[in-house]
């Protein structure tokens, strides 16, 4: 019998194990350019949660963690082109060393509105750590120093990642059924 949370998975596109020794290779890359420092991560709230626990988890060097929630999708499986932040960070980044944690990179449009805000407030640098990125021919070129996997344009949903709120809790990412788009 499958799993409930796994009812509307066309298919598996990166196992479980996949990821996780992708983040081991992520989070010896990161203790490597950081080393004595302390960074701040940013989780992009929802998606990067999963994703940036277990890679805060793998890093071996001091961390310190905010999060920020921004939103261009709503409800919907393709982005509006309007973003805004839902969530702030809860302090000052001014003068510090800041990795942002994204879970996708796809258009890029959200991710170049958030680092242009986070620039303007002067941290000292600021790196960009991308679970996903989408091969689109139409997306704009955006800052992204470590991505975890180059994945197709389809809509993928798992590991912190959902459509509607749901499939965030799959331990894989995956394509999700057309029908489950259609039915909505």
């Amino acid at each position: 019998m499958p799993e409930r949370r796994a009812k509307g998975v066309s298919r598996v596109l990166i196992s479980e194990n996949e990821i996780q020794q992708r983040i081991g290779e992520i989070a010896s890359e990161l203790d490597a350019i950081y080393d004595a420092d302390v960074p701040l991560l940013v989780g992009v709230l929802n998606g990067a949660v999963v994703f940036m626990s277990d890679l805060m988890r793998a890093m071996t060097i001091p961390v310190q963690i905010d999060f920020m929630a921004v939103s261009s999708y709503g409800d919907a499986t393709s982005s509006t082109g309007v973003v805004q932040i839902v969530k702030d960070l809860s302090r000052s980044i001014e003068g510090l060393r800041v990795i942002v944690v994204e879970d996708i990179v796809d258009s890029g449009l959200t991710l170049q509105y958030l680092l242009d805000v986070l620039y303007r407030r002067n941290p000292e640098d600021i790196r960009v750590v991308a679970l996903l990125k989408k091969s689109k021919p139409d997306s704009i070129v955006v800052q992204a120093d470590h991505i975890g996997f180059d994945i197709p344009d389809e809509f993928v949903i798992g590991y912190g990642l959902d459509y509607a709120g749901k499939y965030r809790n799959l331990p894989y990412v995956a394509i999700l059924d057309e029908s489950v788009v259609s039915a909505t």
